[in-house]
């Protein structure tokens, strides 16, 4: 008979990125894991579906150098070389708005030391004047000084200090707002600044490499759920999917029974990696303070148009549009599978609150036109296919004063520990913000089982 101490049983519900992360985390730290997902799929809301032929992925994800959460992630998984990053930030961006006719400019970096790095390219973009690029420079040294942290920054929103430190309108859709609608889901007057503070900062300011821009040369289904699903098998962790769980109630000897339709799990510790409503539902009576703020934590739509050709129409692998109802439009002819000739383009539409229930026919009236604005090769072209994914639910709302709902990964219920983008990470709903809150879960569940780990990170304080 053996006399060693039995494992720690934990149990993490949620196979998104932030379930996914702390499981594998728990797992590495020799603690006998089970995840449970309802869905039939690991990947949360980044994830491929069939269309016939083509994988399709419901929405166009990207991240970038400073994302090192989710690199750690793709490195954990053997998924890097499958989403590589830029070797440069390179960002083409055409102003179809101009009474002159289009224009391309590009937002580039230099090897050159921040805040230089910037400089040579914020000179030659042609889409602000002299003065507007004087006061972005102005701007940027002011933001590299805010501390995102500081809660009197969530209580006022991304627009009122732009404005406070002199950007114009047309500042704000040609820079501003381009790149933090993407990363933030949200246009400035809707955005925290202390979420703003922390996009811009970590992503243009801290190193020059910072903001490269990476994305998965596969569908995302193949990292996040293939290869997800194989790391967690090597690790030693039970996967279940179609396994929604019920209810999370105390045993009487203090530990946590996690009951699904198809069994009932005892663990030590558990992990609830599932969006804040869900959350609120299986939270247990005294968990949180105040339980009800999860409610608050509002959801912000993303809407994806999806448009096949039957001829090439773009060269580069993605461009953002200015002047245009259009955001940003990638190729996904290659990740697809898609066969024959042809090229299979994505627009990406972030804060979509006035199109996500728009019926299809109504959308295509409304991009097919722009992209042919856009894109003078599409002029004529045929239509292969055309279909719209819709996720209501993408983000949460990070309006101003969100930092006050979040919760950390702690609760005042021994073992039982909250994960998922919209806990409290100081990071925006991003893939990053998901594998760090799983890092935290993680974390502070091994912290209370006396079994603390080395940050993956290694960061420093």
């Amino acid at each position: 008979m053996s006399d060693e101490t039995p494992r720690p049983v934990a149990v993490v519900v949620g196979g998104g990125l932030a379930g996914i992360t702390a499981a594998l985390r728990l797992a590495d730290a020799g603690l006998d894991v089970t995840l449970l997902e309802g869905r039939p799929r690991l990947g949360g809301l980044a994830f491929s579906f069939q269309r016939g032929d083509l994988t399709v992925d419901n929405g166009q994800h990207v991240y970038l150098r400073c994302c090192t959460g989710y690199r750690w992630f793709l490195d954990r998984i053997d998924g890097a070389h499958l989403a590589p990053l830029q070797d440069r930030l390179d960002v083409p961006v055409l102003d179809v708005g101009r009474a002159a006719g289009p224009r391309l400019g590009r937002i580039r970096r230099t090897g050159l030391p921040v805040p230089l790095h910037l400089a040579g390219g914020l000179a030659a973009y042609p889409h602000l004047s002299l003065a507007e690029k004087a006061n972005v420079g102005r701007a940027a040294l002011a933001l590299g000084r805010l501390d995102p942290a500081d809660p009197e920054l969530d209580r006022i929103d991304f627009a009122t200090w732009l404005k406070r430190h002199g950007q114009s309108e047309r500042t704000v859709e040609a820079l501003w707002d381009l790149v933090g609608v993407a990363t933030l889901n949200a246009t400035a007057p809707d955005a925290s600044m202390a979420l703003a503070a922390k996009v811009f900062k970590t992503g243009l300011l801290s190193e020059p490499g910072a903001a490269d821009i990476g994305w998965a040369a596969v569908p995302l289904g193949e990292l996040h759920d293939t290869l997800a699903r194989k790391a967690l098998d090597t690790a030693g962790v039970r996967t279940e999917l179609r396994a929604k769980v019920g209810s999370l109630t105390r045993t009487e000897d203090g530990r946590w029974s996690v009951e699904t339709a198809g069994e009932r799990l005892t663990a030590d510790t558990v992990v609830l990696a599932v969006p804040q409503h869900e959350t609120h539902d299986l939270l247990p009576a005294g968990a949180l303070e105040e339980p009800d703020l999860l409610l608050d934590i509002d959801n912000a739509p993303i809407l994806n148009v999806h448009v096949i050709y039957d001829r090439k129409v773009l060269r580069r692998p993605f461009f953002a549009a200015i002047g245009s109802p259009v955001q940003w439009v990638f190729d996904r002819t290659h990740s697809s599978g898609l066969k024959g000739p042809g090229q299979y383009l994505a627009v990406s539409q972030s804060a979509a609150q006035d199109e996500i229930d728009l019926p299809v026919a109504e959308l295509r009236e409304r991009y097919l036109p722009e992209l042919e604005r856009l894109l003078p090769a599409a002029r004529g072209a045929g239509i292969r296919d055309f279909f719209v994914t819709r996720e209501r639910t993408a983000t949460f709302a990070p309006a101003p004063g969100v930092g006050g709902l979040r919760p950390g990964p702690r609760t005042r219920a021994a073992g039982l520990h909250l994960s998922g983008a919209w806990t409290d990470t100081g990071w925006p709903a991003t893939m990053e913000g998901a594998v760090r809150s799983g890092f935290q879960a993680a974390d502070a569940a091994l912290h209370d089982l006396g079994r603390p780990q080395g940050h993956p990170l290694q960061e420093a304080a």
